[in-house]
Order: C-alpha cells, then structure tokens, then sequence
C-alpha cells in the first residue's frame, strides 16, 4: 500500500489560494485608492487571476460590487424638451455646415491654381536662367 501523500498537497492548495486571495484584496485596495474604477476586469488584470476566479469568492466578489457601485457616476440627465435642438435648428446647421465646406473647397481650388502657376513660372525662370545666352 503506497503512502497517504495528499496532506502537503492540500497544504500547498491552501497557500496558493490564500496567496491568491491576498493578491486580489491587495489590488481592490490599490484600486481603490487610486481612484480608478473598481471592477471584476481591473482587478483581475492587476491581481493576475481569472474574474471566474473572483465571482465564485463570495466576499471578494460583494466588495467589487460595493465598490463599483459607489465609484459608478450618476447617469446624466436627460435634456428638457424644451432645451432641444429643434429640427428646423438642426437642419439650419446643417446647411451652414455645408455652405462653409463648398467655401473652404472653392478656396482650396484657388489656392492650388495659384501654388501651380507659382511653381510654373519658377521653373520656367529657372529655365531661362540656365540657358546660356548666345
């Protein structure tokens, strides 16, 4: 008959998870204090361990949550009626909007047209001067 070898092993099963335990309370504090958003993702990421990992301890899990929840901003409010844009207004803006593009493209033609002869007449300059003179 072999010997009854399982005593260490769950001894080491116990220390890893109590290791692991640590490192995942560690890192919802470290969280916590520095003010970055608790959730089961941040602190897996940060505690190297799986969020199923998480889920399943009770304890840990309740504390995410808690802590979510508190740093979780309020929903904006949603704005009156009577604030909103109308659809006449939207559609006046929309039409600026595109009036202000055909001006911006008409420029942008004219200004190339005007870089273009600038650099033909710089080329035919520098042409003219590199032609010797007979």
């Amino acid at each position: 008959m072999r010997p009854d070898n399982t005593a260490p092993i769950i001894a080491a099963a116990r220390h890893r998870h109590e290791l692991t335990r640590a490192k995942a309370i560690q890192a919802i504090r470290e969280l916590d204090h520095a003010g970055t958003p608790v959730t089961f993702a941040a602190v897996a990421e940060k505690a190297a361990v799986s969020r199923s990992w998480l889920y399943t301890n009770g304890d840990i899990r309740e504390q995410i949550q808690q802590l979510r929840d508190a740093t979780t901003p309020p929903p904006c409010p949603p704005i009156p009626a009577s604030q909103r844009a109308s659809d006449n207004s939207l559609r006046h803006r929309l039409e600026a909007a595109h009036q202000q593009i055909r001006e911006l493209r008409d420029e942008r033609d004219r200004l190339r047209r005007q870089l273009a002869r600038a650099l033909g007449d710089q080329r035919q300059s520098s042409r003219n001067d590199a032609q010797p003179p007979f």
